[in-house]
């Protein structure tokens, strides 16, 4: 089952603080077994669901080509290589990572160029997980990768 996920937005001119502070305290999340959140002011995403989840949520803006290769695994590169310059490609390559490093558990523990984004995934599962790309806002991306439940 889907994990369920819901976008805010706080009043222009509130700080990351606020922002971080009312999706901590989302009412449908609260006490849910399994919850992971994303920030990018003035927005945050949490999901939310009984499986393991993560999400991540990135404002599209262009990087150096040499960024964009050095998170990508040898297969992306050889894969994705042409659209390596293309932001919207690139933010997205990026929050499908870390949404998947965040659902296994340990995101600052994950090498980009090691962790295979779901954006490669054959109709968005591999294995157990599945993977959802979705546009939440103009000029922003998103990912949720969830495990299926066994």
């Amino acid at each position: 089952m889907r994990p369920s996920c819901e976008l805010i937005r706080v009043p222009e001119g509130s700080t990351e603080a606020e922002l971080r502070a009312l999706a901590r305290t989302h009412p449908a999340a609260t006490g849910a077994r399994h919850v992971s959140r994303s920030y990018r002011l003035p927005l945050a995403l949490v999901a939310w669901g009984n499986t393991r989840l993560g999400v991540d949520l990135e404002r599209v803006e262009a990087t150096e080509r040499d960024f964009a290769e050095s998170i990508c695994t040898p297969d992306e590169l050889a894969a994705f290589g042409e659209r390596l310059d293309d932001a919207t490609f690139v933010s997205s390559l990026w929050a499908s990572k870390e949404a998947l490093a965040k659902a296994l558990g340990d995101p600052l523990g994950y090498d980009p160029r090691r962790l295979a984004s779901p954006l490669g995934w054959v109709q968005e599962r591999a294995g157990s997980w599945q993977a959802r790309e979705f546009s939440p806002a103009p000029e922003h991306v998103a990912w949720v990768v969830w495990e299926q439940a066994g």
